[in-house]
């Protein structure tokens, strides 16, 4: 079948076959981020999703109806296909949670193709004929992705400009335009194919919008070459890291039983000499391990501290992830409500300084309405009554022997603009997780896209310990240094590289991507005056 023919059978598609084809296309899309990184398959999913939107129904309502409903089964196919694997954390405790799998599997990529559904509505009301169309979509689906990584405390995941970011000369352009900039160009560049069926009518020279947008990536991937060459590793004098990486079961990880069994693994494993001139912890300045590391509350288990003093040399600093009780204890003494923390503990088993995590994870680390849906019998995955307590603000947090760094617990690192403004600017930053919620699936090579991406846009090194992976040392140009696979048990030992100077991202945020979109809607509105 020619590309005409497909083109024609795609928009006269109705009823139960468009949303088919917009929910296959949705499904497919999704090889385009971590682990596959087939972003080359967009350039076949976004034509077709241009061609579904030219065959809306005819007039304004209609129009937009059917445009969000194929809105809608592209989005759901979208994120069905790269979140099934938050599915996993409710099978850790099956009895409890296992029930709730379908709707977690089906009900969040429900919610999330919403703004999908809302996004090519919108395309729909300023359509034109011809390339410009083109714009249009990347327009409304950017200011889409944007409403779905702020509305409702955000879900930022797997946002469609990730596709350009595997390819690390096209990842370097996040430094100057972020990823709200890098989504509105990589729509732009993939759905640019669909006018290579336009009539001659609408569009003389059908070519030039695919070569404009070949184009584009050539000079993107000439800057990021450039940027490449221009900054090479450099190296942190005298700080030597270890990354301690348990792959400790979930189960396990908050059984207070299993109190001894988890502090001799971690104690064993941060030991463990890896040459044949270490002697262990004591050739390193800091060890890190892993966020929510211990089934109890870290000071408050004197015997817990104090084998962590036996064993930090006393030029070693240990930063770890811990629950951490409130200051103020209710009556009874029953603590169960409670922070996800990072410590930094010195060779005398002092605490040195305390991060408190501020966006919480909903339905994992609280429940929206929570009073309400406990008094339901619900709650959430943690099962810690009354949900997490929030920290007072993002800050930026200082060790010895090491450049000042940014803390950033699991889910934090996902969102764009992560540097707070009334800080100064860190020398690295720091990513506690832990993923074993999500098992062997996809869920944790998308957590470290994501990571990677943040050090790149903010030209800042990335430290990342995980419980079972995927931990890592990535320069601020986004180099993987060293790494530890997913599943694997073991230590990372890595110099810290150099911050680079602030890039523009981190100067202006997101002002060059917003005058991109608003440049873009202008050039589209003015056309559609023109025209109708």
């Amino acid at each position: 079948m020619t590309l005409k023919r497909w083109h024609h059978a795609i928009v006269l598609a109705w009823g139960w076959r468009r949303a088919a084809i917009a929910l296959a296309a949705g499904a497919v899309s999704a090889l385009a981020v971590a682990p596959f990184n087939a972003w080359p398959i967009l350039f076949i999913t976004f034509p077709v999703l241009v061609w579904l939107i030219d065959g809306a129904a005819a007039g304004r309502t209609r129009g937009l109806w059917s445009a969000a409903w194929t809105g809608w089964c592209f989005g759901f196919g979208y994120f069905v296909a790269g979140l099934y694997w938050i599915g996993y954390a409710f099978l850790v405790d099956a009895k409890t949670f296992g029930w709730l799998l379908p709707v977690a599997v089906a009900g969040l990529p429900a919610y999330l193709a919403l703004f999908t559904a809302a996004g090519l509505a919108a395309a729909r009301l300023i359509w034109v004929r011809g390339p410009l169309r083109i714009l249009a979509l990347a327009v409304t689906l950017t200011i889409a992705e944007w409403l779905r990584g702020h509305m409702l405390t955000g879900f930022p995941w797997n946002l469609f400009g990730y596709a350009l970011t595997q390819p690390l000369v096209l990842a370097q352009n996040a430094a100057l335009i972020g990823m709200w900039g890098m989504t509105f160009i990589a729509i732009a560049v993939v759905a640019s194919p669909a006018v290579l069926v336009d009539e001659r009518a609408d569009t003389r020279h059908p070519w030039r919008t695919p070569a404009l947008a070949a184009l584009t990536l050539v000079v993107m991937a000439a800057y990021g070459t450039l940027a490449l060459w221009a900054h090479p590793t450099a190296l942190v004098p005298g700080v030597k890291l270890r990354i301690m990486q348990p792959n400790l079961p979930q189960d396990t990880k908050f059984n207070y039983s299993a109190k001894q069994q988890v502090m001799d693994r971690y104690l064993k494993l941060s030991d463990r000499a890896t040459g044949p001139q270490s002697t262990g912890v004591a050739d390193v300045t800091h060890l890190i391990w892993p966020e929510s590391a211990f089934p109890f509350f870290l000071t408050r288990e004197p015997d817990a501290m104090a084998q962590i003093a036996d064993l930090l040399p006393a030029n070693t600093v240990l930063i770890t992830g811990s629950v951490r009780a409130p200051e103020t204890v209710p009556p009874n003494g029953r603590i169960t409500r409670a922070y996800n923390s990072i410590y930094t503990i010195d060779g005398d088993g002092s605490v040195l300084g305390i991060y408190d995590k501020v966006h919480l994870v909903p339905f994992g680390e609280y429940l929206p309405f929570q009073s309400l849906l406990e008094k339901l019998g619900l709650m959430q995955l943690t099962k810690v009554s009354g949900g997490f307590l929030e920290g007072d603000r993002r800050r930026v947090m200082t060790t010895p022997r090491a450049p000042p760094f940014l803390p950033l617990i699991c889910y934090e690192i996902v969102f764009p603009g992560v540097l707070p403004t009334n800080e100064p600017r860190p020398g690295w930053i720091l990513n506690l997780t832990n993923d074993a919620w999500f098992g062997i699936s996809t869920g944790p090579y998308q957590h470290f896209q994501q990571a990677r991406v943040r050090a790149i846009e903010e030209g800042l090194p990335l430290v990342r310990a995980a419980n079972n992976g995927i931990s890592a040392v990535v320069d601020p140009a986004g180099r993987v240094i060293a790494s530890l696979p997913l599943g694997a048990e073991g230590v990372l030992d890595a110099p810290l590289p150099k911050a680079l100077p602030a890039t523009v991202y981190a100067r202006l945020g997101d002002a060059p991507a917003a005058l991109i979109v608003i440049a873009a809607l202008g050039w589209v509105l003015r056309r559609r005056r023109r025209v109708y």
